[in-house]
């Protein structure tokens, strides 16, 4: 069966587009086909910087036969009837139709025998299609042409099992030539069939096809250099597939930096390399530091080695990097105190004002949440009202990503001098918990200048309180996606959750809210940033009225995603439930419960009651309700029952479900799990429906006991089982 080989060349295709283009390629021309009545063994695409290529394995010859039977007019119907049913059919004579009997009469049948196109006639009517429909993020024209790609097309390779099929797109018809790298082994080159392409390319056209290909020989070339140069690589995967992305022949190269620019933060240094030069950043593995080196993924296989590849781009970094040197330079002349005001000039919406608005909200909150967290009130406010004080310096405006990040060193650059630092708790003023009022500060030592702490500035606290708010300044983003590390000391914890809850708060105030698939404002990644540092960092905090709703559902997709069964989130999630901890708590408790035997005889029995009182309330048109009586209690079996549910609600003084904690909730099963013999006996040996009306209200009364009793710790009618 023939082989598909396509290729289509041109320009440099975007790195971040190529994976979505091969995936789009597969789809687009397999469906196609299919459609069209082919049915192949295997389909294949590749994408690289110059080139999508794709080649179908095991493709017919030819779509088979198509037969249609077209259901007409009935026998006798007036003229124009029939015509217009002609004309659809392709028919020139209604003698050309068969006559079907049927219950309502007679009618005329077409058949309409179709040959199936040949697969070269099929690609020749598909493949122009699929190119001018490509949904590419981003596309161009060039000419005076409307046809759109890319970029400018070079060529198209189209060969059934090695015979050119022709056709034209954008006018470039298609030939059995291929070209390669533009320096190494531009071609042109004839070839037949994928193997020959494939090997043509490598060999000749020094292009390695695979993108998987030339992502291992990158990794094991970096690896090696690393080796021989006792380095180690800053793992960077977003950087490895943008690479493989740009280079046809990649070669993996080691140049150096002045030692100077190690005196900038590591983020920079990175950040710089990876973001505007696509460099891998190293680091000498005895300290874990950056180290005076990159690593560049060249393109071609210089003669000399790539030494004047590796100068080059030495020269390129130095700029950069002195670029960087000096707006740090320039930030450190203004300390973060003295930023806070230029946020008034910084919007943050509209309807919400602007950043320094936020700032003085989020200070407020952080404040109110810092017992709540254990952290230290005027720490968290200090932290809140310089966390977005980054905004305004120029690396910030530069590397947006950096934003927090910058701002603890910053914070941390204004520490004093070793000299002038007093780690004393009482230096920050006021008391501290369990400590004395604070004492007037040490004189100056002689000869020594005495520093003039900023506006709102953090050069009077001391080192470890330092610590605390330049971290908060730095964590108060986090988390910022699934993978993304949650902050655990209580300053920063604390700053993260007045910050991410004032966002919610507010775009909740000015309905803002995200709709279907769209969040401009990235609610559902606050909400969920939210969620982590509740659960993650174990604090009980109660989520805002109008906000329980919308974190209930980015809360069932975090449990979701960490394995919790539907059931038991449906089951315990009520509208009321606010605390996060506690339904966290809840579920895990259950779930350990009711893969005992004692917590599936009690579900099935719970359910079972609950069955029994829904049905009677719904035949008697009102709810059960009221006290048990127990002289009406005639059979042992309901005694012991009612017995047992004292007991076991006994064991909590609050009731069950009033802990909060999840030994509290585990103790909670624990005690229920005393009900399981005492239910079973009951519908073993009595009758709820008894003749006399006061006993079975009565029986009605008990089982909903167990009905209500559990609905503390769950809804037990919508666990499956």
């Amino acid at each position: 069966m023939p082989e598909l080989l396509l290729e289509i060349s041109c320009e440099e295709i975007p790195a971040r587009m190529q994976t979505r283009a091969a995936a789009d390629l597969a789809r687009l021309l397999g469906d196609a086909l299919k459609d069209a009545g082919f049915e192949f063994t295997n389909l294949r695409t590749f994408a690289g910087p110059r080139r999508l290529t794709a080649v179908i394995d095991g493709l017919p010859a030819k779509a088979p036969d198509v037969r249609e039977e077209r259901k007409g007019p009935r026998v006798g119907a007036p003229e124009q009837a029939l015509a217009g049913f002609l004309r659809s059919a392709g028919l020139d004579s209604i003698d050309q139709c068969d006559v079907q009997e049927a219950k309502k009469g007679s009618f005329y049948v077409a058949i309409i025998e179709k040959p199936g196109l040949s697969a070269g006639e099929a690609c020749a009517q598909i493949i122009p299609k699929l190119m001018r429909d490509f949904p590419w993020p981003k596309s161009m024209k060039w000419g005076a042409g409307g046809f759109r790609w890319v970029r400018p097309l070079h060529g198209i390779l189209c060969q059934l099992d090695g015979v050119l099929v022709d056709f034209e797109v954008a006018g470039v018809r298609t030939s059995s030539q291929i070209f390669g790298h533009r320096m190494m082994g531009p071609g042109p080159f004839e070839v037949s069939g994928f193997a020959d392409y494939q090997k043509t390319l490598a060999e000749q056209g020094k292009v390695i096809l695979d993108a998987r290909e030339r992502k291992k020989i990158i990794s094991e070339q970096i690896a090696a250099l690393c080796k021989a140069n006792n380095l180690e690589l800053v793992e960077d995967a977003t950087l490895l597939e943008e690479v493989t992305g740009l280079a046809e022949w990649p070669v993996a190269l080691l140049g150096d930096m002045d030692e100077a620019f190690l005196q900038l933060p590591p983020e920079v240094i990175q950040l710089s390399m990876a973001k505007h030069q696509k460099y891998f950043t190293v680091r000498d593995p005895a300290t874990g530091k950056v180290a005076p080196h990159f690593i560049v993924i060249a393109n071609l296989d210089a003669p000399d080695g790539g030494a004047a590849i590796a100068a080059g781009n030495e020269r390129v970094l130095t700029a950069r990097l002195a670029d960087a040197r000096y707006f740090w330079d320039m930030d450190l002349k203004t300390p973060l105190g003295e930023r806070v005001e230029k946020l008034r000039d910084v919007v943050f919406h509209q309807k919400l004002g602007s950043v320094h608005d936020k700032m003085e909200r989020v200070a407020v909150l952080a404040r109110e949440l810092a017992p709540i967290v254990g952290a230290d009130a005027d720490l968290a406010e200090r932290a809140a009202k310089l966390a977005k004080a980054d905004l305004t310096t120029e690396m910030v405006v530069e590397f947006t990503s950096l934003q927090g990040v910058m701002g603890r060193y910053y914070a941390l650059a204004e520490a004093p001098p070793p000299s002038l630092q007093d780690t004393s708790p009482a230096s920050r003023g006021g008391k501290e918990k369990g400590g004395a009022a604070r004492s007037d500060n040490p004189p100056p030592l002689a000869g020594e200048e005495v520093a003039k702490p900023s506006v709102g500035g953090l050069i009077d606290l001391p080192k470890d309180d330092l610590e605390k708010v330049a971290n908060a300044i730095r964590d108060h983003y986090k988390p910022q996606g699934p993978g993304d590390s949650v902050p655990t000391q209580p300053v920063s914890v604390a700053v993260a959750l007045a910050d991410k809850l004032d966002t919610l708060v507010g775009f909740w105030a000015i309905d803002e809210k995200p709709t279907g698939s769209k969040d401009p404002y990235a609610l559902r990644r606050a909400a969920l940033g939210v969620i982590r540092l509740v659960l993650e960092n174990g604090v009980r905090l109660s989520v805002p009225k109008e906000l329980i709703s919308f974190f209930h559902d980015r809360l069932k997709v975090y449990l979701r995603d960490s394995g919790a069964r539907h059931d038991l989130i449906d089951a315990v999630l009520t509208p009321e439930a606010d605390d996060l901890v506690s339904i966290v708590s809840r579920i895990t408790a259950l779930g350990t419960f009711l893969e005992t035997p004692d917590g599936e005889q009690l579900l099935a029995g719970a359910k079972r009651a609950s069955n029994i009182v829904r049905i009677e309330e719904k035949k008697d048109g009102k709810a059960v309700s009221g006290d048990v009586d127990q002289n009406l209690l005639i059979e042992p079996e309901e005694q012991t029952l009612h017995t047992a549910l004292k007991l076991a609600g006994g064991n909590n003084a609050d009731g069950w479900g009033a802990s909060n904690s999840l030994d509290g909730y585990l103790l909670n099963m624990k005690a229920l799990s005393a009900l399981r013999i005492p239910i079973d006996l009951f519908f073993e040996n009595v009758l709820v429906n008894d003749s006399n009306d006061e006993i079975r209200v009565n029986r009605l009364r008990l089982l909903s006991i167990i009905r209500n009793a559990l609905r503390p710790i769950a809804d037990f009618d919508k666990i499956a089982g």
